[in-house]
């Protein structure tokens, strides 16, 4: 699945900058944190400055952009796994520097998740209009208080596609999936992390299944992400949405 990322639901990750502070239950364990402070990096925390992508780093959408055009399938890259793109610390030049490339990078999918859906509307280019064909928005909702928090938000935003990360799942979710195209769900990782029920779990994949919605199981929790498994009831759940730039994903 992956090209350049161990992530099962994208094949890209690209990161144009790094660092974020923590906003809700979900951020507890923050895998980005800790990697970050393996590296050294003291990005972590309000007033604590982001540090932007190299300009290598920068240029591998236009890479993938050039190998993905004619490809029956197209790449899906994740958008800062190490931040947030609606962080309001980060310096707008980046976003808008974010933007640009994104606009001249049509043969991609990008996949920008957040915890941040109230900046989303003022952060949003001038020609969004109805929301470009190649931009998925989601949200993390780790929990039933999130959900009725961020869904709400996700649906008043123009969309081309929206999806939910419920991961990691700290509880039951009772989830309102109207215009919700995709759903991501999937436990903890790294030492000290939460236990993610197999009842939470098979929950949101029949409130998926109801609706006729992709459902795409990531992983159970676990100290090490790589023997985590993806089987749910014995099978694995790899749902994606039909992309509405027009080829399936």
């Amino acid at each position: 699945m992956s090209a350049n990322s161990e992530i099962s639901w994208c094949h890209h990750t690209f990161n144009p900058w790094w660092g974020c502070t923590k906003v809700s239950e979900g951020c507890l364990r923050c895998y980005a944190l800790i990697f970050s402070r393996r590296l050294g990096k003291d990005i972590w925390g309000a007033g604590v400055p982001r540090v932007r992508g190299s300009e290598n780093v920068w240029m591998n959408p236009l890479i993938w952009n050039r190998k993905a055009e004619g490809l029956e399938t197209r790449p899906r890259v994740f958008v800062a796994s190490m931040a947030d793109v609606f962080d309001d610390e980060v310096d707008g030049t980046w976003r808008d520097d974010l933007w640009n490339l994104i606009r001249v990078c049509p043969n991609l999918d990008w996949l920008l998740l957040t915890k941040r859906p109230q900046n989303i509307h003022e952060m949003l280019p001038e020609d969004w209009g109805n929301g470009w064909p190649h931009v998925w928005l989601g949200v993390t909702v780790e929990n039933q208080a999130r959900a009725l928090e961020r869904i709400p938000i996700l649906r008043s935003i123009p969309a081309a596609l929206r999806f939910l990360s419920v991961e990691p799942l700290l509880g039951p979710v009772d989830l309102d999936l109207d215009d919700i195209d995709w759903v991501i769900l999937g436990g903890e990782s790294g030492a000290g992390y939460r236990l993610l029920d197999p009842k939470w779990a098979r929950g949101v994949r029949d409130q998926c299944l109801r609706r006729g919605i992709p459902f795409h199981f990531k992983q159970w929790g676990t100290a090490r992400p790589a023997f985590a498994g993806r089987l749910l009831d014995g099978k694995i759940w790899n749902g994606f949405p039909v992309s509405p730039a027009g080829l399936l994903v």
